[in-house]
Parts: structure tokens; sequence; C-alpha cells
């Protein structure tokens, strides 16, 4: 699957785990995605976090609604992939931040805007900071784990 042909988030979580997988040959089971109002705030905002106590990643919604079309799905699936990244156990920023690069490089090229989000997101939110997250009431996307949630409980 390609990132255009993604309709939802789901669809994106997957492309995402399948391109790690090919260059990295690791994975994580049984991670939950959500979505929160993280809020914006005078200095920036968060995007989304990974939260190792909850295995979850969350996301931002506040400025998904202020993302232009062309850039929606691209700017999830870096966020996601990311976090996905963090999740692998690759809490050290940086490390993550290559490894990010890296993936997206390998798939989409160097002047993809994906690879683009990887080497500077400021260029194109300028705001992006990090700040505080506040206590966030999270939906969690059903069915978000589609290849490790086929069975029966």
């Amino acid at each position: 699957m390609k990132l255009e042909e993604c309709r939802t988030i789901s669809d994106i979580f997957e492309l995402v785990k399948s391109l790690v997988w090919k260059s990295l040959r690791k994975e994580q089971a049984g991670l939950m995605v959500g979505i929160a109002d993280l809020g914006t705030h005078p200095e920036g905002f968060i995007g989304a976090y990974y939260s190792l106590n909850a295995n979850s990643i969350v996301i931002n919604k506040k400025p998904l609604a202020k993302i232009e079309d062309d850039y929606y799905k691209p700017y999830l699936f870096h966020l996601i992939l990311h976090e996905y990244i963090h999740s692998l156990g690759f809490f050290d920023e940086e490390q993550a931040r290559r490894l990010t690069y890296k993936v997206s490089k390998n798939y989409f090229g160097r002047s993809h805007i994906v690879t683009q989000f990887a080497v500077n997101m400021n260029k194109f939110f300028p705001i992006l900071h990090n700040s505080p997250i506040e206590d966030p009431n999270i939906d969690f996307l059903p069915n978000i784990d589609r290849r490790n949630t086929g069975y029966i409980a």
C-alpha cells in the first residue's frame, strides 16, 4: 500500500509497521493509537507522544484540524512513524529522529515531504515546540493493530 492510498489512520499505521519491518526488522505488537485534544500553547504544540506505561501512541487532534490537505497524510505518517520507533525501545530522541529519517528516506526518497518532515519539521510548521502535556481524554481507535487482534478474547 502507498501513503496516497491510505484512507484511515489505521491504514497509515499498518503502512508504518510494514515499512519499519522492512527497514529495521523490528515490530511492536499490541500497540494502541489514540487521539486526544492536547491543545496548543503560545510556544507551540506536541504532535504526538508514546506512552510506555500504556503501550500507546497519542496523537494531538488540535493541530490535525489545521493541517492542509497536502500535508495531512504525510504529517500523520511522520508522527506515527516517529512514535512507533519509540515504541520499539528507541527512547533517545536523537536516535529516534535518525531512524525516522532512515525509514522515510528508504521508502519515499530524500525529496518527499515525509522525509523532509524528518529533516526539519519546523520548516513546515515553524511554531512546533514541545509543550507540557495536560491530562487528555484519549479516544482510542478500534482495530488499529489489525494483524495482532485476529483472536477472540
